[in-house]
């Protein structure tokens, strides 16, 4: 039903959406999953032609992936480090139809931008330099590889052709290359949509 609804435009708030998750998972929601209202947006903005690829940087419990597909005619890929959080995705996609997204269990630089034509950027690195609520222990946490990953993000980006969008969400953007301007912003600025003009 919650998929269906968003199908059909129907609004969803983000605690029955929620609902979709362990409680482990939904706890971590308000800081680190995109909200409802905020995803739609940025798929809408995103997918500006049918089956275009959007890549979610960082897609944690995968809900930006399966909002926006559930909304747009765009095609959507989660990468994720976490392997828990990438079946919980595939889990929550299958068992509802969600068929145009994909998650992918991998390290961002091991992600080559070229395969994608839209990007999402949720400040998937900043647990890196801000422990104060982490996601689990699973991963190695440190401070150069907010660095590292954002460095390698803004050279993968300098590479994409004329045209490319990007949204970002509570970024510090150190990781946008020249070249990307600034369409329009939501959210008191916390949410920036991008477009690629050199």
């Amino acid at each position: 039903m919650i998929f269906k609804n968003l199908h059909l435009n129907i609004e969803i708030n983000d605690h029955l959406f929620n609902t979709l998750y362990p409680l482990r998972i939904k706890k971590l929601s308000e800081r680190h999953w995109t909200s409802v209202e905020v995803a739609k947006l940025a798929a809408d903005y995103l997918v500006d032609k049918p089956n275009c690829k959007v890549l979610d940087i960082g897609s944690g419990a995968g809900k930006f992936c399966l909002i926006g597909a559930s909304t747009t005619k765009g095609r959507f890929y989660g990468v994720e480090q976490r392997d828990s959080l990438v079946k919980l995705s595939q889990k929550i996609a299958k068992t509802n139809n969600v068929n145009n997204v994909e998650f992918i269990h991998s390290n961002i630089t091991q992600i080559s931008f070229s395969d994608y034509n839209a990007f999402y950027f949720y400040n998937p690195f900043y647990e890196n330099i801000d422990d104060s609520l982490l996601i689990d222990n699973k991963v190695i946490i440190d401070e150069k590889l907010y660095f590292s990953y954002s460095e390698y993000v803004e050279n993968q980006l300098k590479n994409t052709p004329v045209g490319t969008r990007l949204v970002t969400y509570w970024s510090m953007w150190s990781e946008i290359p020249e070249g990307f301007d600034l369409e329009f912003t939501a959210y008191n600025g916390k949410l920036n949509f991008w477009e690629k003009k050199f």
